[in-house]
């Protein structure tokens, strides 16, 4: 999306030098109608006179013979050009409607995911911000829209009213209170609150009395809610029972697919379980020399853990700057939608459900993916000549990655079969740059959070010795609220391992 920023630039600087045209050409124009206006304003008070003189003569049929044409040329110049050619080649990079909704729908995302109201996303008040931005009525209008597209009806109802209250404190704006009010009341009336349906309908028609749309909805209101105060009548419930019951329901989003979405999102927020005091006093923080690894023994690196069960620990300063850097640069080019493996085909897919870039890298392609590799070999004592190729993912704003195992279950035989190389014993997983809010990788099931810190990597393993998966390494790219999140990981697998992890005689062992 950097891309996009400076295309962008480039569009305004194009810009300025077709402003800068025009007004040079109308500079040239102005001058000579200055010129023209002083001469013939002494040549219409004597014209014989004027004309008498010889010069004036042939100045005269100079003039119109020839400089008018060419003043004829230089107003029909057409200046932009320049600008509408750049605007041709700079097109083809151009996000197009779906790219639109996107953008929209990570927004959305982020409100429910970190209990964001309106007005807070509106004024731009996130934490971490380094360049504040605010959302325009007509902002709030598009949003509210592409989730009306969506049926959407909880997040059209919340930016709808805050276009609104946008446009009621004052501001100026392209889009009018009657089109809003016109998403607004059919919102609020899909999500059964008929009374203020019919509240708003009242609004737009003293706005827009001719407004055919609403007419129709206003008098089908009444018509429903006739029809429900004879149910009422014949029930045991009185009228008050029943507006309490209505006014006391809580609106909220649609629910979904997500069983532990609450969990999930809870962990994200940071508000999950708190680890008791006995088990935090079994986590320590340590030099590890990759079990007595000659290239570590002298120059041991930083460990510490982050949870107990399942086990993850952190490497602290384990990847440098510049090997970031190059990773990146290496990644850029082929970033493209990351895709998930199909459980029943096997065929990798987009999925809505992973929201970032990826990219492969092989160990041949470069020295510094190829120390990468070796060094996640000798720190966790296992055979990467089997492991998948090293992924470089790139979450933008709103970028995530629902809760999900990297191992494939019993249902998933053939996940991995192409691979040859078995099921995914473990995850390493490196942090290549700093998140200025959310991000956070969380585990649900256990109440992990484990957050972004740039040159640190983490480590888990999804399969228990006796190669029976674990399920309480299911885990979560939490969405990214402020920054850019850039993470590398490497999928390592069971062939290669039997002798480096032996498997024991208890399966949950």
């Amino acid at each position: 999306m950097t891309d996009l920023i400076n295309t962008e630039k480039d569009l305004v600087t194009s810009l300025k030098d077709y402003i800068k045209a025009e007004e040079s050409k109308l500079e040239q124009i102005k001058k000579w109608a200055e010129k023209l206006d002083q001469l013939t304003d002494t040549a219409t008070k004597d014209p014989e006179g004027f004309l008498g003189h010889p010069v004036n003569a042939f100045k005269l049929m100079k003039r119109l013979n020839t400089e008018w044409g060419e003043l004829e040329n230089l107003v029909l110049k057409d200046m932009s050009d320049g600008f509408i050619s750049n605007m041709t080649i700079q097109r083809q990079y151009f996000p197009n409607d779906e790219d639109q909704a996107g953008a929209a729908k990570a927004l959305l995302r982020l409100q429910d995911t970190y209990n964001l109201d309106t007005d807070t996303l509106s004024r731009g008040n996130l934490p971490g911000v380094k360049h504040k931005s605010f959302l325009t009525a007509e902002d709030c209008f598009e949003l509210g829209k592409i989730a009306y597209t969506e049926a959407d009806y909880y997040h059209t109802e919340l930016w709808m009213e805050q276009a609104l209250k946008q446009l009621d404190d004052g501001e100026m704006s392209t889009v009018d209170t009657v089109s809003i009010l016109d998403y607004l009341s059919y919102a609020v009336y899909q999500q059964g609150d008929l009374d203020k349906a019919m509240m708003l309908t009242k609004r737009l028609l003293e706005l827009d009395p001719e407004h055919q749309r609403a007419n129709g909805n206003l008098k089908y209101f009444e018509y429903i809610m006739s029809k429900e105060k004879e149910a009422n009548k014949s029930t045991t419930k009185t009228d008050s029972q029943t507006d309490k019951e209505t006014k006391t329901k809580k609106k909220e989003p649609s629910k979904d697919y997500l069983p532990e979405r609450q969990k999930y999102e809870m962990l994200c927020r940071g508000e999950g379980l708190k680890m008791t005091p006995r088990r935090q006093k079994k986590l320590f923080c340590r030099y590890y020399d990759g079990n007595q690894n000659p290239k570590y023994i002298l120059g041991p690196v930083k460990q510490e853990d982050e949870w107990d069960k399942p086990r993850i620990v952190r490497f602290l300063e384990i990847i440098s700057d510049e090997e970031i850097e190059t990773v990146k640069e290496l990644a850029k080019p082929r970033l493209r939608r990351a895709t998930i493996s199909n459980p029943i085909t096997g065929v990798l897919e987009t999925a809505h459900y992973r929201i970032s870039k990826s990219a492969w890298l092989s160990g041949y392609e470069s020295p510094v993916v190829s120390r990468i590799n070796l060094r996640i070999q000798d720190l966790t004592g296992l055979d990467v000549s089997t492991a998948e190729e090293l992924q470089v993912a790139n979450y933008g704003v709103g970028g995530q990655y629902e809760p999900h195992f990297d191992f494939a279950r019993k249902d998933e035989p053939d996940a991995f079969k192409e691979l040859g190389t078995g099921n995914r014993i473990a995850t390493w997983l490196f942090y290549m740059s700093d998140v200025s809010a959310g991000g956070a990788t969380v585990f649900p099931e256990v109440g992990a959070s484990v957050w972004p810190k740039k040159g640190t990597a983490v480590f888990w393993y999804n399969l228990f010795p006796s190669g029976e998966g674990d399920y309480s390494t299911r885990h979560a790219a939490c969405p990214v609220l402020v920054g850019n999140k850039w993470v590398s990981n490497k999928w390592i697998h069971e062939r290669g391992q039997e002798f480096r992890r032996p498997c024991t005689l208890s399966e949950l062992e």
